[in-house]
This record gives C-alpha cells, structure tokens and sequence, in this order.
C-alpha cells in the first residue's frame, strides 16, 4: 500500500489518456469529391513479383509478425469535408443548376431540360446523402474508445470498519494505428460512392438525352401523319369525284377511304406516342411536374461517324463503372492491411484511489493488461481480405471485357442507323415524294389508276416511318455512347 495524494493518479491518466487519443484522432485531409468530368483511371495492373512479396508480408503477419504494416500516408488522406466539432457532415452538392427562368420557358432546349433535371432529379441527391452517411461514419469510426468510471470497495465490515472505500478509472488504448486505418478503409468507400455519384449524373444525362429526341422524333411522326391525312383525304375527295365521272370503280374510292382511315389511325397512335415520351420526359426531368411545351431541335441533323478505337479508349479512360471496380480494390487492399494488425493486442489500464477506514490511509491500485493473441490471430480474416482482393480485380476485368462488349453492339447499331438515315435522306425520301405528287396528280387527272396511287401512298408512308425509325435508333446509340454506355438513372442505383 502507498500513501498518496488522492487526485493525482486520476488526473494523470485522464491527461495522459486525452493527449493520446487526440494525437490518435486528428482529422486528416482527403481528396476533393469527384464531379461528372473525366475520370482518370489508376492502373492496378501488378507484377508477379509484387504479387509474391504482398503475399509474403501477408504470410508473416499471419504467423505473428506485425513489422511493416503500417499504412502509407496517402491511404490516410480523408475527406476535407469532415468536421469532427460538428454532429453532421455537409451534404456534398453534385453540380446542381440554376433552374429555367419562367420568361425564357417557351420551346425547351436540351440544355434546359438538363438544367432541370440535375436540380430534380432524385437519383442524384439520394447518391450525395449517401456520400454524406459514409462522412459520418468516417468521424465514427476513427474516434477513441471512453473512459470507464465507477466505484470500488473492499473489506468492507473487517474489524467493524467501513473497509476501503473509493474510485477507479479505466481506459483502453487502441494500438497499431487501428483507427487510422479504419478511417483509411471508409475513405477509399467514399471515394467509391463519390464514383457513383458521377455515374448517377452520367445515367442521368443520358436519360434526358434519350427522352428528349424521344420526344422530337414523336412530333415528327405527329407531323407525319397529319401529313399522310390530308394527303388520304385529297385522294378519298378526288376519288369520290372520278366515281361520279364514273372514270373508276366503287372499288376505288372504298380503297382510298380505307387508306384515309389507316392514316386517321396512325395519327391518333403517333400522337398517344406523343403523350408517352412527353411522360418520360417529364419522369426524368421534373418528377413528373412539367407542362407539356413545344421542343426545339434538329434530329435530321446526321452526326458524324464515329472511330471503334477512340471510342473504346474514351471508355476505358473515363468510364464511371471502372472507376468505381478499381475504388473497391482499393478499398479492399486497405481492409486487407487493417485485418493484418487486428491481433496487435490493445492495452487495457485501469486506475483505482481508495481510502482505508481502518488506516486512514489512501491506497493506489494499477492494472495494465492485453489480451494474449495465441489461438487467435485473425487468421481467417486476413484469408478473408485476400479473397476479396482477388475477387475485385476480377471485377476490373469483368467490367472491362463488358464494356468492350457493349460498346461492340451499340457502335455498330449506330453506324447501321446512320447509314440508313442517309440513304433515306439523300436518295428514298425524294425519290418517293417525287413520286407519289407525279403519280396524284395523274390520279386526279385520270391518267393513272387508283392501284397506282395506293402503292405510292403506301411507299411515301413506309419510307417515312423507316427514316424515322433509323433516327430513332441512331439518337439511341450515339446517346448512350456520349454517356459512357450508362442509362436508367431512376432503375438503377450505381454501385448496388
């Protein structure tokens, strides 16, 4: 037993135990949260060489050896945006734009349309809560274990005395950098999850862009069909003329009043289709709150062709889905390094002061402890983190392959699409429109028979459709290969 003064070994070791954990704890800085601009692929290519001496180090931590595990300094960096004096981090804003001015709303721009979608657009913010939730457990899980405090007695009634009597104080130390490591893992997460934010933009303008060509390809079949309309009923009035001329059969007029009616129904059709992309629109960008508006744009306005080799390298370089595939493998590296020091006992101390009724003495009692790593040693959990190393560069090489697929199928839709939008264009349209204003007007003069006029009909409405129909699937392809192959903002949630 050792007199001493009551207090002092208590504030020693809180002062102690706070300097400690605060050097512990110091926030770091990370790098700046990605937008939707190009982003840099890292190279996690690695030589047989590294691979054997990674494993090697992995081999000696397993068999009890802790030298060399301790974290490079890059994998430390954490987010800027981490303010540990405050209960919550702030919501990371991804890219938002200014909305449409109510005076300038008069025919919608692609432009606009982004605008509002990427104001509006849930996806975007429910991927910026999430990089905000991993914030927060950023600060969680680097912070430092409490101090224990309680009441302690002993021999309590020996000889008829109170016994000793007073307080401890207990603290466990956390040892080999294991919260700066776990910091390190959750910031590779948010660099992750910053990834798919700029995947979700990616989704996100995409789906505008289809939507709306979408939507200017269905009022171009409107006006198509309006077209095809008052064309039937010129033929239907004129044949009901040559009828009463008795220059053809009732067979005749009935024909033209059927094609009349086709093309009554194909206008009702092209305008329910009207209705439906002007939906879609308005799903992807306003939540389904826009007012149906005139669209302003050129989708006869052919794009140039496109090189395999450009596109691919384009992809591999700036693809949102690699970057997230390689943010797990760092991820998965550094869950790797923490698992290797998880069987560096941590220390347990404790501090007691009590006072002795039957001596009036004051008493100090000291306990130092660590748990003895002898059976385990986090063997499995460090198996565990080589598999999953192994099993994310394999992601690497899936996704890349399936880009490259991918890719394969839509660039050559989009070059089967452009060629027949040009063919079309430049050779069926105006031959077929020629054709058919030559053989109506023979038709009303009674120079060319009613079958005739039937087929051109049918040729001028077919070859109108085909173009339309190879516009369409030329905006698609070359849209979804502008957004990185990435589609459906509100289907998917990237990295789930």
């Amino acid at each position: 037993m050792i007199k001493t003064n009551f207090l002092c070994p208590l504030a020693l070791l809180l002062a102690v135990g706070c300097a400690s954990d605060a050097h512990k704890s110091a926030p770091l800085r990370a790098p700046a949260m990605i937008g939707s601009a190009a982003i840099t692929r890292a190279s996690y290519q690695e030589s047989a060489e590294e691979k054997q001496s990674e494993f090697a180090d992995i081999a000696n931590v397993d068999s009890g050896s802790t030298e060399n595990t301790k974290p490079d300094s890059s994998e430390l960096l954490q987010p800027s945006a981490v303010d540990e004096t405050k209960n919550e981090a702030a919501l990371p804003e991804p890219q938002r734009l200014p909305a449409i001015a109510s005076e300038s709303v008069g025919a919608l721009t692609l432009e606009a349309l982004q605008e509002l979608a990427f104001e509006s657009n849930p996806a975007i913010a429910q991927q910026a809560a999430r990089i905000c939730a991993l914030r927060g457990k950023w600060v969680q899980v680097g912070l430092p274990t409490n101090p224990t405090v309680g009441y302690t007695a002993g021999e309590i009634g020996n000889d008829g005395a109170a016994g000793q009597q007073g307080v401890f104080v207990g603290k466990n130390f956390i040892t080999a950098q294991k919260l700066q490591r776990n910091r390190a893992i959750v910031a590779a997460e948010i660099h992750r999850a910053e990834q798919q934010l700029a995947a979700t933009q990616a989704r996100v303008r995409t789906d505008v862009r289809q939507s709306y060509y979408g939507a200017l390809l269905a009022q171009r079949r409107v006006e198509l069909a309006e077209e095809l309309v008052q064309v039937t009923t010129k033929a239907a009035s004129a044949s009901k003329s040559l009828l009463e001329a008795e220059e053809i059969p009732l067979a005749g007029l009935l024909q033209t009043e059927i094609q009349q009616q086709n093309a009554r129904v194909m206008l009702r059709t092209a305008e329910n289709g009207l209705d439906q992309a002007w939906r879609e629109l308005s799903a992807v960008v306003a939540n389904g709150q826009l007012a149906f508006q005139q669209l302003t744009g050129d989708v006869s306005a052919l794009p140039e062709a496109l090189d395999w080799q450009e596109q691919l390298a384009r992809l591999q370089t700036e693809s949102p889905e690699l970057a997230i595939a390689m943010a797990q493998v760092e991820r998965a590296r550094r869950a790797l390094n923490r698992a290797c020091v998880e069987s560096v006992p941590n220390i347990s101390t404790q501090v007691s002061v009590q006072y002795d009724d039957s001596t009036s003495d004051t008493i100090t009692g000291v306990q130092v402890g660590i748990p003895l790593p002898i059976w385990d040693r986090n063997q499995g959990g460090i198996r565990q983190a080589q598999a999953e190393i192994s099993e994310a560069m394999r992601n690497v090489e899936r996704i890349e392959l399936n880009l490259q697929r991918r890719l394969a199928d839509t660039v050559r839709q989009y070059a089967d699409a452009r060629v027949t939008a040009a063919t079309y264009e430049n050779e069926v349209l105006p031959r077929s429109k020629r054709t058919f204003s030559l053989v109506q007007r023979g038709y009303e003069e009674g120079e060319v028979g009613y079958l005739d006029l039937l087929a051109a009909q049918q040729t001028f409405s077919q070859a109108n459709l085909s173009y339309l129909d190879a516009l369409k699937s030329l905006w698609q392809s070359k849209n979804r290969i502008d957004g990185l192959l990435l589609e459906n903002s509100l289907a998917t949630v990237s990295g789930e």
